[in-house]
């Protein structure tokens, strides 16, 4: 895969689908830069961003991606292939379903992805310096490059689905004390049981991620 850095740019996501619809880029291909000025959250939000924080995009062609994942799914694939990465650096960060990453009760990141035609791609920021007092930032130090990099040649290995959601499932019921929204309803995950394709039931009702 190729690895792009920008110096400064509106939104990742937004410039790497750019390139792919004027075929400048293809599948493989990753952006990344430290200074985002217009990024893209979930729920069409905006996702503030400061100089300093680690801010990436990539493309992967869907005929690449594991044979048992569900679409549904691939936001929490990719989270918990980057939260692990960081886990293993040591940080303490959780993925709380089905998107957001967090340290103890502050959200300090978070995943997105979109389906292009035959193309995956996945935006994903984490704070590392403060934005605000709503947000926390990493809790450990870490070459922003090297993480990059170590995060994209785990991607490209394309582990199973069932390797990454048998520990994300050991997770999932240790922080249950969070909320998510659904059509722009917070719910709580207090009773939520995760199924094996990563969607969950909540008052009879099974309820997938679709970002």
């Amino acid at each position: 895969m190729e690895i792009s850095y920008l110096k400064s740019i509106g939104s990742t996501q937004q410039h790497l689908i750019s390139q792919l619809s004027q075929k400048h880029i293809s599948a493989p291909y990753c952006y990344y830069t430290y200074n985002q000025t217009d990024g893209v959250g979930s729920r069409d939000n905006k996702w503030s961003g400061k100089e300093g924080n680690l801010y990436l995009s990539f493309v992967v062609k869907k005929a690449n991606m594991p044979k048992d994942l569900k679409t549904q799914s691939y936001s929490i694939y990719f989270g918990y292939i980057f939260k692990d990465i960081l886990t293993n650096l040591g940080s303490s960060i959780i993925l709380k379903w089905p998107n957001d990453i967090y340290l103890d009760t502050l959200k300090i990141g978070g995943v997105i992805t979109t389906i292009k035609s035959s193309n995956i791609i996945c935006g994903i920021g984490l704070n590392i310096v403060q934005n605000s007092d709503k947000f926390g930032i990493l809790d450990i130090e870490i070459d922003k490059k090297k993480l990059v990099y170590k995060f994209i040649d785990k991607i490209l290995q394309f582990p199973k689905w069932r390797e990454i959601f048998d520990k994300y499932s050991i997770e999932f019921y240790k922080y249950q004390n969070f909320n998510f929204h659904e059509n722009n309803e917070l719910k709580s995950l207090q009773d939520a049981k995760l199924n094996s394709d990563g969607s969950i039931d909540v008052d009879n009702k099974t309820i997938y991620s679709l970002r």
